[in-house]
């Protein structure tokens, strides 16, 4: 009996590095293209469908798409947090905070992946492991 060999695998095909870092750009500037369109509450999801999307084809864009959807929930968070607490200066405050930083450190990781360096974004809660 002879063995008939496996047909050609599935297996998703890497991306170029140029790609990888085309992609973990988008994952941390998506945020703030959806952002715009939803107010902010939607900034999750470019980061969230990137990293569902080419998470078996890139280590590095998993790795950034996770970064940066942990930092959108966060954000996120911090948005509801303001948004309670509107009603006194201080929602306002949180809610300028919670904008001018979003926008500051997703420049900046955008900066830093087109490098093709890792980001970390600082007082991030990991909850997407």
């Amino acid at each position: 009996m002879t063995q008939t060999p496996p047909p050609p695998g599935d297996a998703p095909r890497p991306l170029a590095q140029s790609d990888e870092r085309t992609w973990a750009i988008f994952a941390h500037i998506g945020p703030l293209l959806v952002g715009i369109i939803s107010a902010g509450w939607l900034g999750f999801v470019a980061p969230l469908v990137i990293w569902l999307v080419l998470r078996d084809r890139s280590a590095f864009v998993a790795d950034q798409a996770k970064e940066a959807l942990n930092f959108q929930i966060t954000l996120l968070i911090g948005t509801a947090i303001g948004w309670l607490t509107v009603g006194l200066l201080v929602g306002w405050l949180v809610l300028a905070a919670v904008w001018v930083v979003g926008i500051v450190l997703a420049i900046i990781a955008a900066i830093t992946v087109n490098r093709y360096e890792a980001y970390r974004y600082p007082l991030t809660l990991r909850l997407v492991k």
